[in-house]
């Protein structure tokens, strides 16, 4: 096992419902440690730069307009194997199959207004980390 850094959203549904602590709990209690936080409104050219993968796809505006609604809080997490665990923690994308115990199971909305996201890899862990925090940010 290794020590490793992932990137977390609270999105807008969940900061609109005021469930950013409870959402960050579940986050420690799987055993990750929140290394850096900050609560913003997303510029849509910001949603649209970190989304930017998803240009092409037909849900790519309506991502970008839920994702400035409203606040969000942007996380970097620490632990061991922490985007492996992030992932385990938030659940599968679609709330009605993620499993019971999870972020998305007990606080999505829908498969759209699912209430977190999380890096799907190392590597795009540290390319969404530097999005979103400049090194001396991140103070674990």
């Amino acid at each position: 096992m290794s020590t490793e850094r992932t990137f977390s959203i609270i999105k807008p549904d969940a900061t609109r419902r005021n469930l950013t602590g409870a959402v960050t709990a579940k986050l420690e209690e799987a055993g990750l440690r929140v290394v850096a936080s900050k609560r913003i409104h997303m510029s849509k050219e910001q949603a649209e730069g970190f989304y930017g993968v998803h240009r092409e796809r037909p849900f790519f505006n309506d991502l970008v307009s839920f994702m400035i609604s409203g606040p969000v809080v942007v996380q970097v997490l620490e632990g061991e194997n922490a985007v492996l665990k992030n992932r385990e923690v938030m659940g599968a994308t679609n709330p009605a199959n993620a499993d019971a115990g999870t972020i998305r199971k007990e606080f999505a909305e829908s498969i759209e207004a699912n209430s977190v996201h999380g890096s799907d890899s190392a590597e795009n862990a540290a390319i969404e980390i530097a999005f979103f925090f400049k090194p001396e940010e991140i103070v674990g």
